[in-house]
């Protein structure tokens, strides 16, 4: 039942929003909209002609060369056109974009002085690039943290979100919700976020199929003969995530789906198998060399960066504190049975009490009931089609990166075509050609029949609806707070354009930002995106290369530590999804871990920009994880002796039945 207290609380806080809301209305009212520099840009030649003081030729920021025409600059090459103001101070395209002169000269390479002619990008609302664009994930976070309620909480940060964006006019507020370029029909109608639907939809049923063809009961069954500690159950499960790495989502999902029937046997939490899973997802993703998260950070790689776009990936791998110290922390607390937080509550009902869930809600329920299939089932059943789904997830992935398209620069390149992979669109075919493969396999297998084994379509659509809803907002709330919306992105340069006097803490500074962006805004991609061009700005590539590599691995797992805590996240969703876990209860259960990680990272990062050697510094962090892990134990056991005599007399009893 829903305590008095904090539905008094979940209206305080939104009556404190909503005043906080009108006062913002009043303030700002008839306040001009704040122009950004974009990344669009012209640079005067070196060799370029004057007359009456303005430059005859100018490129632009990708190269291409215009020669001025009358009032107009063109370029055979690229086949557009721009035209130059009277007073030469403006250059406008005929999309209307416009391109102002910048004050301050710059040199190229050759010690040849040129003006900068830099893209003006005119925000529509006065709050964007200011503080109050972080308001919508505030209002979000707060409100699911308190009512414990996701769906709603999601829908009024995107509603504050769209109020901002319109500067409070109530039908441009609903059209922007619901319709405008961040609203929910757009977010459905991106083809990247519709073939990770279809992609969830598709794991759906197949892990109905699996479950109804027996595949995970078999494993099931011989994980019980295999695996016979909680220790064992929990490691298998961080190897199942480490082996799945090339999608974070797909990880999730399938982890999940494998691993709940042998956790549920050695009495794991759900939220404990939500944060094996989580912490398996991302972090092993941004490790891994061939993986969606390789080709979407090398994509942010600005031009001209020495050497190719994957060495960059590559060079930050060695830094990367946040993703390994997570797997080191998954391993320590696995082996040496540590819990803390709200982990140790959800820990202790699930041994003592045999209580999975600790919380009355149960988002999936009745979907782990495992079936022995028609006929009896092998471990076969589930392993096959799980490496075909990752076999051919692969193959999609490349195939939208055109290694199979003789026209590519990436043809046959393996490597590069999973650079410029498209995971939305890749994950959708691979899974669709496994699922008709799975479908096949029983039929042949004799596993299950025809009838009943369409019954899988609508089951596992049914269990994805939630996540599926869940998504939907938060893309929504993303977007209006990305992109030409709020601008969260132009509110982070200012404050890292404020950090120039601490120079030598740079790195330390940067994963800070980034783990702030990244739980405001939900999302790794995003928060990467941002920091990975500043920070090839901020460090010389030539002599402060190390530093470079530091500071991007900074930003890098800032991103995902952001994203990692972040209730908004897809990736956070997801995990609760495999796990089959109450949303919030994984969020609560995680941060406290995650802040632990994130704590030791800052240090080693800090350690990092003065030392800058990466076996010593790496060697340090892990030290630093295990000795702070093992001082929580000390802490906690002594603090909670009697909650971990009960689970140490639960776990004997359960293992020498």
């Amino acid at each position: 039942m829903e305590k008095k207290s904090t539905k008094i609380a979940y209206f305080v806080a939104l009556g404190v929003f909503i005043v906080l809301l009108v006062i913002l209305g009043i303030q700002f009212k008839g306040k001009e909209n704040p122009v950004f520099v974009g990344d669009g840009a012209f640079y005067t030649t070196g060799d370029g002609v004057f007359l009456d003081g303005i430059q005859r030729t100018v490129d632009d920021s990708e190269g291409s060369k215009y020669a001025l025409d009358g009032s107009y600059y063109v370029s055979p090459e690229a086949g557009t056109y721009f035209e130059l103001s009277e007073d030469g101070n403006t250059i406008v395209g005929a999309d209307g974009t416009e391109y102002v002169k910048s004050e301050e000269k710059s040199k190229d390479v050759n010690g040849v002085e040129y003006t900068t002619y830099e893209e003006q990008v005119y925000s529509d609302t006065p709050f964007a690039g200011t503080f109050w664009s972080l308001l919508p994930p505030i209002v979000a976070i707060v409100l699911a943290l308190i009512s414990k309620e996701v769906y709603s909480s999601l829908f009024l940060g995107c509603l504050v979100g769209a109020l901002l964006y319109t500067q409070f006019a109530p039908w441009d507020t609903i059209v922007t919700l619901v319709g405008a370029d961040y609203g929910i029909i757009s977010v459905l109608a991106d083809s990247g976020n519709m073939g990770i639907i279809v992609f969830l939809v598709t794991l759906g049923i197949m892990v109905d199929l699996m479950n109804k063809g027996g595949g995970s009961e078999a494993f099931g069954r011989w994980a019980k003969k295999t695996v016979h500690t909680r220790c064992g159950a929990q490691l298998l499960t961080m190897l199942l995530g480490v082996l799945i790495f090339i999608d974070d989502y797909f990880n999730c999902l399938t982890v999940g789906a494998v691993m709940r029937p042998v956790t549920e046997s050695h009495k794991i939490s759900r939220a404990k198998l939500a944060y094996v899973i989580d912490a398996t997802a991302a972090p092993v993703c941004m490790l891994a060399p061939v993986s969606s998260w390789a080709a979407a950070v090398a994509s942010y790689v600005p031009d001209g960066f020495p050497g190719s776009r994957i060495s960059m990936f590559l060079s930050q791998i060695p830094w990367n504190y946040y993703c390994i110290l997570t797997l080191i922390m998954v391993i320590t607390i696995s082996v040496l049975n540590i819990d803390y937080g709200p982990m140790l509550t959800h820990e202790y009902n699930a041994q003592v009490k045999d209580d999975l869930f600790t919380t009355p809600e149960r988002p999936f329920e009745g979907a782990d009931d495992y079936e022995e299939g028609e006929k009896h089932s092998s471990v076969l059943d589930l392993l096959l089609p799980v490496i075909v789904l990752i076999g051919m997830c692969i193959v999609g992935l490349i195939w939208t990166g055109g290694v199979f398209d003789p026209e590519s620069e990436n043809y046959q390149n393996f490597v590069m075509a999973f650079s410029d992979a498209s995971a939305g669109p890749g994950l959708c075919l691979g899974s669709i050609v496994a699922l008709v493969f799975t479908f096949v396999y029983y039929w042949l297998r004799g596993s299950i029949g025809f009838e009943k084994s369409f019954e899988s379509v609508p089951q596992g659509f049914i269990q994805m609806i939630s996540p599926i809803l869940i998504l939907c907002f938060a893309w929504t709330l993303c977007g209006l707070c990305r992109d030409d919306g709020l601008q969260v992105g132009e509110f982070v340069r200012g404050v890292m354009a404020n950090t120039g006097s601490l120079a030598k803490f740079l790195p330390a500074v940067i994963f800070i930002v980034a783990c702030f962006i990244g739980f405001a805004t939900g999302t790794s991609w995003g928060t990467i995106g941002i920091m990975v061009p500043l920070v090839c700005a901020v460090f010389d590539w030539t002599d402060q290369s190390t530093l470079l590599s530091i500071g991007l691995a900074a930003s890098c797992a800032g991103g995902v530590c952001g994203d990692h805590l972040s209730p908004i996240s897809d990736t956070t969703i997801m995990a609760s999804a495999g796990a089959h876990c109450f949303h919030l209860n994984h969020v609560a259960t995680q941060i406290p871990y995650g802040i632990t990680v994130a704590a030791v990272s800052f240090v080693s990062f800090i350690i990092a920009g003065i030392v800058q050697s990466a076996v010593v510094c790496m060697i340090i962090a892990i030290v630093l994880m295990i000795a702070t892990l093992l001082v929580i134990k000390a802490v906690t056991a002594k603090k909670h002796q009697g909650i971990f005599q009960e689970m140490a007399a639960a776990d004997k009893a359960l293992y020498n039945k």
